[in-house]
C-alpha cells in the first residue's frame, strides 16, 4: 500500500469529487464575496474565514474516514440533542433575514437544523438496518415518529429544509424496502399536506396571513406570489412592455442576468452580478458559477453531484452490512438533493428556498456538516476495502500454513 493510500483511505472517486468541490468553492466564494469585502473593508477576511471552515471540515473527513462504521450508530444520541437545540432556537435564536435558524454560542453561531439532518439520516439508516417482516410495523412507527418530530421542529422557520429532509428520508425508506402500502400512505399524506399548505397560502388574503398567522407564513406566501408572477412574466415575454426590477424580484432578476451573461466557458472572477446579488456567495452561487465559469463550468459542477450520487449507489451495493449501506446512501442523497434544489432556485425553476449549495456556498455549520457526510461516505466505502484486505490476509495465511 502506497503512502497516498495510507493517508487517503476509502474510495478515490469520492475523494476526487470532494477535492474538486472544495477548489470550486474557494474560487467562487473568493469572487462572490465582493459585497462582504466592501462592507468590512477587508479583502482577505471573508475567504480566510471560509478557508478555515473548509480546513476544519477537511480535518473531520480525515478523521472520519478511519472510523469503523458501527460507531456511527451514535448518531442516534445526536437526534434528541438536536431536538433540544431546535426548541432553544425557537425562543433564543438569532434572527437573520427574517428567520430564526441560528443559535448563538458566544461569538459563534450554529445552525441546529444541520445537526438534525445529520442525526436523522443516521437514525433512519439504523432502524432500516434492523427492519424485518416480523418487526416492520413497530419499527415503522419509531421511524415515522423520529422523522415527523424532527421535521415539525424545523418547519416553523425553514420549510424547505423540512421538505427536503422528509423527501430524503422517504427515499431511504423506499430503498430500505418498507412496504409499498406504508409508502403510499406517506406519499398521500405528504402530497395532501403540501397541496393544502400551498392552496391555503394562495387563497387566504394577505391581510389575514399578516394579522393572524406566524411571520413565516407571510414569507412563504410572498415567495409563491413572486414565483407565480415571474413565471407569468416569462410566458408574456414577447408582449409589449418593459420588465422592471423591483424589491420583490431583485434576487431572481439579477440571477437571470448572471446566467445570461455566461458564455460557453469562462474564468472565475470575471463576473459582474456578484456585486448586485445579495446572496451571491450562498443561495445564488450557482448563478455566479454559470456567469463566471460558463455553461461548461456549471455543467461540470452539476455532474460532480450526479457522479457523487451514482458512486454512492455503487459503493452501497457492495456493502454487505445494511447499516453502512443505508447510511452511505442517505449521506449521498441529502447532498445531491440539496444541490439540485439550490440549482433549481438559481435558474428560477422553483421559488427561493434558502438552501446553500453543499460544500461550495459560503457557510460555517453547513460546510462542516457536509464534510462530515463525505467522511461518512468514505468510512463506509473504506469498511468494504478493509474487509477485503482482512479476507486476503486470511487466505494468504492459510496458503502459507
Amino acid at each position: 500500500m502506497s503512502v497516498f493510500d495510507r493517508i487517503f483511505k476509502g474510495d478515490k472517486t469520492i475523494w476526487c469529487i470532494f477535492i474538486a468541490l472544495c477548489i470550486i468553492s474557494l474560487l467562487e466564494v473568493f469572487s462572490a464575496s465582493s459585497t462582504i469585502v466592501y462592507r468590512q473593508h477587508n479583502h482577505w477576511g471573508p475567504i480566510l474565514r471560509h478557508a478555515v471552515f473548509l480546513l476544519i471540515g477537511f480535518g473531520a473527513v480525515m478523521f472520519l474516514q478511519r472510523v469503523a462504521t458501527r460507531y456511527f450508530a451514535a448518531l442516534l444520541l445526536l437526534l434528541p440533542v438536536s431536538w433540544v437545540l431546535l426548541v432553544m432556537t425557537m425562543f433564543m435564536g438569532t434572527d437573520v433575514n427574517g428567520a430564526q435558524r441560528w443559535l448563538g454560542v458566544g461569538a459563534f453561531t450554529i445552525q441546529p437544523s444541520e445537526f438534525a439532518k445529520l442525526a436523522l439520516v443516521g437514525f433512519v439508516a439504523f432502524f432500516l438496518s434492523k427492519l424485518k417482516p416480523e418487526n416492520e410495523s413497530f419499527l415503522f412507527k419509531i421511524l415515522m415518529g423520529g422523522i415527523l418530530i424532527t421535521c415539525a421542529l424545523i418547519i416553523t422557520e425553514n420549510l424547505s429544509t423540512a421538505c427536503l429532509l422528509f423527501g430524503v428520508c422517504y427515499l431511504m425508506m423506499f430503498i430500505g424496502q418498507v412496504s409499498f402500502k406504508k409508502l403510499g400512505m406517506i406519499a398521500l399524506f405528504g402530497i395532501g399536506a403540501l397541496v393544502l399548505l400551498i392552496g391555503s397560502l394562495t387563497l387566504i388574503p394577505k391581510s389575514t396571513v399578516k394579522d393572524y398567522l406566524p411571520d413565516r407564513f407571510a414569507t412563504w406566501q410572498a415567495r409563491i406570489d413572486r414565483h407565480s408572477a415571474e413565471q407569468e412574466d416569462e410566458s408574456n415575454i414577447n408582449s409589449p412592455g418593459e420588465y422592471k426590477i423591483t424589491d420583490d424580484n431583485y434576487q431572481v432578476s439579477h440571477a437571470k442576468i448572471a446566467i445570461a451573461n455566461g458564455e460557453i466557458i469562462g474564468l472565475p472572477g470575471s463576473g459582474n452580478e456578484r456585486d448586485f446579488l445579495p446572496q451571491a456567495y450562498s443561495d445564488f452561487i450557482f448563478a455566479i458559477i454559470l456567469e463566471e465559469m460558463g455553461l461548461l463550468g456549471g455543467l461540470f459542477t452539476l455532474l460532480l453531484y450526479v457522479a457523487l450520487m451514482i458512486r454512492a449507489g455503487v459503493l452501497a451495493s457492495k456493502c454487505e452490512k445494511l447499516f453502512p449501506r443505508y447510511l452511505l446512501l442517505g449521506a449521498g442523497l441529502i447532498i445531491t438533493v440539496q444541490a439540485l434544489a439550490n440549482m433549481a432556485v438559481a435558474v428560477n425553476l422553483i421559488p427561493v428556498t434558502g438552501q446553500p449549495l453543499p460544500l461550495i456556498s459560503r457557510g460555517g455549520t453547513s460546510t462542516i456538516i457536509t464534510c462530515i457526510y463525505f467522511g461518512i461516505i468514505l468510512a463506509c466505502s473504506n469498511a468494504k476495502e478493509d474487509q477485503h484486505e482482512d479476507v486476503d490476509e486470511d487466505i494468504a495465511n492459510v496458503e502459507y500454513e
